[in-house]
């Protein structure tokens, strides 16, 4: 049996909690076999130890190694593992990975494939300088990382109009939606029992919304007290967002950073999920937040906001509603079509579920990227 050529997967940091999406679409290859490249481990998501190749070293001899790698770029030690690897591409998951990552593909000789996520597209520049010393060297890199890739992908046909008006160059970019593995999430049974609940899943962050999400969970909670507000994740918000529904809400709860399998869980339990997403004032915006694929994926209706590629994922009216950013008052509404009206929010969960599977199903997306990866990949070795 022939065996499969190899892919470095690069993340400079690998890999936090809230990236399960990166690691499903990797472990999900069919003809390809993953590598995970990055800066170092953390302390994150679970990944196969016998294919992780970090940069940086511990040690009296990784103080040199990452001196050298902090002056040119590479990691001797690490350049060894990862030509013996013999790869045919480098996919780097966020524009400031794919600008420290250049310097490797390039000695190397592989093409550079770089998916843009969100925030590497939408915020804006003096932002990205305040962020980080990574993103503030990504802006200086940027214009040879559009130069240098052999193509980009954009998570949504939103973000694609984001990338080309930052200069990445349009006739590189693929609109490619990540996907997700619907066999782990199973719509539930449209008649099945659920809790009063509308559920949020994701970071504690400005872009979420979850100001908007508490104002209109008050509206809701004078018509139905009953109906809790469950929050699962955290984030440098969480204080400001608890002390609101202290003040605001008479039912809910801050369940903190669950495990992608206890996130699974929640989802048939709700009656709703909603995702408030907003621009936030740095500019930074949604690409196509997973949670919200996961949760139509499960049966279940969302609402959310006519936000960055959100509506290209949900069908207002046919799996979900969707409101105007920052509108409370009708997020309130929809929360209260839907928690008012179960064959209503029944059908939601069923076509939620058929338009999962029909367009987003990760084996199918997967198939794509290989056809990319194949399309672009360095030849083998004769």
């Amino acid at each position: 049996m022939t065996s499969r050529p190899n892919v470095l997967v690069y993340r400079d940091f690998l890999l936090p909690v809230s990236e399960t999406f990166i690691r499903s679409q990797a472990e999900g290859l069919k003809r390809f076999t993953a590598y995970y490249t990055g800066l170092c481990r953390i302390d994150g998501l679970d990944l196969p130890e016998d294919r992780i190749i970090t940069l940086q070293r511990s040690g009296s001899l990784g103080r040199l190694e990452n001196g050298v790698l902090a002056l040119t770029g590479l990691a001797p030690r690490a350049m060894l593992r990862l030509r013996s690897l013999e790869p045919r591409l480098v996919h780097a998951h966020f524009g400031v990975d794919g600008s420290r990552v250049m310097r490797i593909a390039r000695t190397l000789r592989l093409p550079l494939l770089v998916t843009l996520h969100d925030y590497d597209v939408t915020m804006s520049d003096a932002e990205l300088r305040q962020l980080s010393k990574y993103s503030a060297k990504y802006i200086r890199r940027r214009p040879r990382l559009a130069r240098q890739a052999r193509a980009f992908i954009a998570v949504s046909k939103f973000l694609k109009a984001k990338a080309v008006k930052r200069g990445f160059p349009e006739e590189k970019i693929r609109v490619h939606y990540i996907g997700i593995d619907v066999s782990r999430f199973r719509a539930r049974d449209p008649g099945a029992d659920t809790e009063p609940m509308v559920l949020f899943v994701g970071r504690l962050q400005e872009k979420k919304g979850l100001t908007y999400l508490i104002r209109a969970m008050a509206e809701v909670q004078t018509q139905h007290p009953d109906v809790k507000l469950t929050i699962a994740g955290d984030g440098p918000l969480r204080a400001e967002l608890e002390a609101q529904a202290q003040q605001t809400l008479k039912n809910y709860e801050f369940l903190g950073v669950q495990t992608s399998d206890q996130v699974r869980a929640w989802y048939p339990r709700a009656r709703v999920f909603c995702g408030p997403s907003v621009t936030a004032e740095s500019g930074e915006t949604e690409g196509l937040p997973i949670t919200i694929m996961e949760a139509q994926a499960s049966g279940l209706p969302v609402v959310s906001t006519e936000h960055a590629g959100i509506p290209e994922a949900v069908v207002s009216g046919k799996t979900g509603l969707l409101a105007a950013e920052r509108d409370a008052p009708a997020l309130s509404r929809h929360l209260l079509d839907i928690l008012g009206n179960r064959d209503f929010a029944a059908r939601l969960g069923v076509q939620a579920a058929e338009h999962m599977r029909a367009n987003f199903n990760l084996e199918k997306q997967n198939a794509a990227l290989e056809d990319i990866y194949t399309e672009i990949a360095l030849p083998p070795r004769r």
